[in-house]
């Protein structure tokens, strides 16, 4: 059984906003649920869901691409509750290579509405580790996520990928002052404070917003982000006077129904004397779309924002070119590693085998030899394994080798008769060897298979 690595995606360049809430992890909680239950359906062996206000995107270690491809897509429709046929056509699949370098440009913002944007990194950490905590991974999501992380990390610190910070939520701020001709005196609103409404009330107070109010459902949360940026912070059953007096309203929570509704707003509209602008960049949506039909309202979802985020990037992909070229070194590396799976087992065993020799040998010199002080003992030892090491170092080095080539399970057997590994089970030593054993046995069989 060979094991294959399959990323399926639903993101804001192949489905619309109202397509992606519908299928969005709105929480951790629901992640690990989402992990837990993937992980039990065919096919299906390893897996981490990375969800974000733009994409849900699944990653799975299968050992059949086109039965996991199915089984994917119905866990989707089954999870959320939807209708296959109405989510299939948004679902795209990347297979073997094209995942794994998928995996690491989204990793490094290369794939992000706004190029080289930094936070999706910590939301494939965060997805990883939940994905541990969860058991969906095994031996090779545990090497490939870590591979893409450290990636990302050398991609933010070596380059110009993150500089000149640009995100969703920087998006949002500059339509504002485009729209608006500046934040100094316009009265701002900010709803929710969590990671993205963080991130929008810094750019705010960095772009000259004075006037800065936050409301949230739990009330001292948005008073400890409104005292970073000498904000004010009201709670949510003031959300509507708040309404009244704001020039520029941003929401961001994780509610999975609107917080906005045109009845709320159109009285609102109604004694207002300029314009109100409106941005929503929560997945699902926060503001009812029918608000945008008012008059005086200008309102933005998530996907209205890709004009904005165009601007200013020729930098950043210079810098993206260059990483372009470590993702595929990346994934070469990464995929000559895999190649050496199937050999670890043959090298364990021929370790195993030389030194039970080499044992012997001690033995058989002691005993012939009874007089040896300790000092010769522990000498004669490190020298017959010095010569050990030195006459498996190029056997070793060249099975790993040949394990890349098209002819890998001849040379594999080859290897085996030469050295009589038939009939030896390789024992504890070797650290990949024991992650391997230590998988479910469907994982293993996929490894060596």
């Amino acid at each position: 059984m060979k094991m294959q690595i399959l990323a399926a995606t639903v993101h804001y360049k192949t489905a619309p906003v109202e397509v992606r809430e519908r299928l969005s992890f709105t929480d951790e909680k629901m992640l690990a649920e989402g992990m837990a239950a993937l992980k039990e359906k065919k096919s299906i062996l390893e897996n981490v869901i990375l969800s974000t206000c733009n994409r849900t995107e699944v990653y799975a270690v299968v050992d059949q691409i086109h039965t996991a491809r199915y089984y994917i897509k119905e866990f989707l429709a089954e999870f959320f509750g939807q209708d296959l046929e109405s989510i299939a056509p948004y679902i795209r699949f990347h297979e073997n290579e094209e995942a794994v370098r998928h995996l690491m440009k989204v990793t490094c913002g290369l794939d992000s509405m706004v190029l080289g944007e930094t936070q999706i990194l910590g939301q494939v950490r965060t997805s990883f580790f939940i994905a541990q905590k969860a058991g969906a991974t095994g031996i090779i999501f545990n090497r490939l996520f870590k591979d893409a992380i450290t990636l990302a990390k050398k991609a933010h610190t070596r380059t110009e990928i993150g500089k000149h910070a640009v995100s969703v939520s920087y998006a949002a701020v500059e339509l504002g002052k485009k729209v608006l001709g500046g934040l100094q005196e316009k009265k701002v609103l900010v709803i929710g404070a969590g990671k993205m409404g963080e991130l929008t009330v810094e750019n705010l107070y960095s772009n000259g917003a004075k006037h800065i109010t936050i409301v949230n459902r739990t009330y001292e949360k948005a008073k400890e982000l409104a005292e970073k940026f000498s904000g004010k912070a009201r709670p949510a059953e003031e959300l509507a006077d708040c309404l009244t007096d704001a020039d520029i309203v941003i929401s961001s929570t994780g509610s999975e129904e609107y917080i906005l509704t045109k009845p709320m707003i159109e009285p609102i509209v109604k004694e207002k004397e300029g314009p109100l602008f409106m941005v929503d960049i929560a997945v699902p949506r926060d503001i009812d779309p029918e608000i945008g039909g008012l008059p005086s309202v200008h309102l933005y979802d998530i996907d209205d924002l890709e004009d904005v985020v165009n601007q200013n990037l020729e930098e950043r992909k210079k810098a993206a070119g260059i990483i372009s070229g470590w993702i595929d070194e990346g994934t070469e590396q990464f995929y000559q590693w895999i190649q050496t799976l199937g050999v670890v087992p043959l090298i364990a065993a021929l370790r195993e085998k030389v030194l039970k020799i080499q044992e012997q040998t001690m033995e058989s010199i002691v005993r012939k030899i009874p007089d040896l002080t300790e000092r010769e003992r522990k000498v004669i030892s490190k020298h017959t394994k010095s010569i050990i090491n030195q006459m498996l170092r190029d056997p070793i080095q060249q099975i790993k080798e040949l394990a890349g080539r098209p002819d890998a399970d001849q040379a594999l057997y080859y290897f085996r008769k030469i050295f009589n590994l038939e009939d030896i089970t390789p024992g504890e030593d070797d650290g990949e060897q024991r992650e391997m054993e230590a998988g479910r046995t469907k994982q293993k069989q996929a490894v060596q298979g």
